[in-house]
């Protein structure tokens, strides 16, 4: 990415009524009064936005930031690429259909295409694709419907650190404990399985050794009459875990449970809401492994920005009948044709492979934090999708020399970065973790400036904990 692209934000007036011409205060302060508690991330981020581009925002305030939240991952192109903004305005001016059910177009028909040209083949030869509601929850939901129908079993199959999604089904898969906590019944008929958390390794073993127990134990409870454990109806898993704190599973991981999941004719689905369409380095996160799921769930970034999920699925599973998968907005013809043009210049431009070099730069510049400051206790992640996971350098050490995740200066980093004019989130367990999610068409100039940024305001973070303490 050339640097020249980097563009500064023009003074503009904006024709707001009263009511839309509030400072940040005074918004913020409506939105407490006005919407639900439970919302979240106004909680970490209050700031009020009005306008942005690429990878900035700019809040009713004037201040710009570098968003490295950027949707939770969605905005591959950053906000208003040109490319996205014409795909939707032609689709206006053509006075194409907004919504059509699941009626066909020649711009659903041009989606799949772009699609499965990105996909495998391997996949793509057998494959057939379900819209779902705009959400990756509804085609999590859709996915858990397609493998109970074509199985005829009840159980799944998810890992600890899951995160799949809000809706009661989904939540049901979700490692946290937290937005399930009170539901009831939300946590039935899924059996939760060690993840290969290399530096909290739930076995105490860590590398190789630790993941080699961890597909032991799976393929043993699988086969194992007596484990307890009805035959299941899919195993479903992030090849990176997002919020569970930026996971990655290494490759001989993954093939080792794609392996153990065809011996037991158990469908793998892997969820790649957030890892889809380059972030990581390759198309799709699955390839790093260079293996091939029965079902593929996908969303955020395929919508070119705009709400669209999908389920792609072997087609020997598609035993549902007519309607057992529905929604009002699955057929969302402009984030089609956003979509189309995203898939076209992520392909065109090989932004999987710019991903791959900046996450790497990135990453260089963490690594390099981490050996000067003690607090930073594992840098991790694949392409554009990077965490740091912040420890208490005096916290009480566990088996293996790792410190306890210290949640209190992770949040003060989040609030130093903030006002130094950077937003990123947090993740893992307890909030421990800074998660880094720029759009791919950050530059390298862009990446070294966000490595600033957070350094001093790591830095800073550590000296306000100090003189608290």
């Amino acid at each position: 990415m050339d640097s020249s692209k980097i563009v500064a934000f023009e003074a503009k007036p904006f024709a707001l009524s009263a009511n839309y011409a509030l400072g940040e205060n005074e918004l913020l302060a409506s939105q407490s009064r006005r919407e639900s508690n439970a919302r979240s991330y106004p909680r970490r981020i209050p700031i009020a936005l009005r306008r942005a581009r690429g990878i900035y925002v700019e809040d009713v305030e004037g201040r710009v930031f570098i968003d490295c939240l950027a949707g939770a991952g969605t905005l591959i192109l950053g906000h208003n690429h040109p490319v996205v903004v014409e795909a939707i305005q032609r689709a206006l001016r053509e006075e194409l259909p907004m919504q059509t059910l699941d009626l066909t177009t020649p711009v659903k028909e041009q989606f799949i295409d772009d699609l499965f040209s990105m996909l495998p083949d391997e996949l793509t030869r057998h494959a057939k694709i379900q819209f779902c509601g705009p959400t990756g929850t509804d085609a999590v939901e859709a996915a858990l419907k397609l493998v109970r129908t074509a199985t005829g079993r009840g159980t799944m199959l998810a890992f600890h650190g899951a995160y799949h999604g809000m809706s009661l089904g989904s939540l049901s898969l979700m490692g946290n404990l937290g937005p399930k906590a009170g539901l009831g019944g939300a946590q039935t008929g899924v059996q939760f399985l060690p993840y290969p958390y290399d530096y909290r390794c739930p076995f105490g073993l860590g590398g190789e050794a630790g993941e080699a127990v961890g597909l032991h134990y799976i393929r043993n409870m699988l086969h194992d009459p007596e484990s307890g454990v009805l035959p299941p109806a899919g195993l479903i898993l992030e090849p990176v875990q997002g919020e569970g704190g930026v996971i990655p599973a290494s490759a001989s991981w993954l093939q080792g449970i794609r392996q153990v999941t065809r011996e037991a004719e158990v469908p793998l689905i892997l969820d790649e809401v957030q890892t889809g369409l380059g972030r990581t380095g390759k198309f799709f996160a699955f390839q790093h492994a260079d293996i091939v799921p029965d079902v593929l769930v996908l969303s955020k970034a395929i919508g070119g920005s705009l709400p669209l999920s999908v389920v792609v699925y072997h087609e020997s599973l598609d035993r549902w009948r007519p309607g057992a998968h529905a929604g009002t907005f699955r057929g969302n013809q402009l984030a089609m044709a956003a979509g189309s043009a995203t898939m076209r210049l992520v392909k065109a431009e090989r932004l999987d492979l710019h991903a791959e070099a900046m996450g790497r730069r990135l990453k260089g510049h963490l690594v390099q934090l981490q050996q000067q400051l003690p607090c930073i206790g594992e840098v991790r992640g694949r392409g554009l999708m990077l965490g740091a996971e912040i420890v208490d350098p005096a916290g009480r050490a566990d088996a293996r020399g790792k410190r306890p995740a210290y949640a209190k200066l992770a949040s003060a980093i989040q609030a130093a970065c903030l006002k130094r004019g950077l937003i990123l989130e947090l993740g893992g367990r307890f909030g421990g973790t800074i998660r880094l999610l720029p759009p791919l068409i950050i530059t390298e100039p862009e990446v070294d400036r966000v490595a600033e940024i957070l350094a001093a305001a790591i830095r800073s973070a550590m000296e306000s904990i100090d003189r608290v303490a």
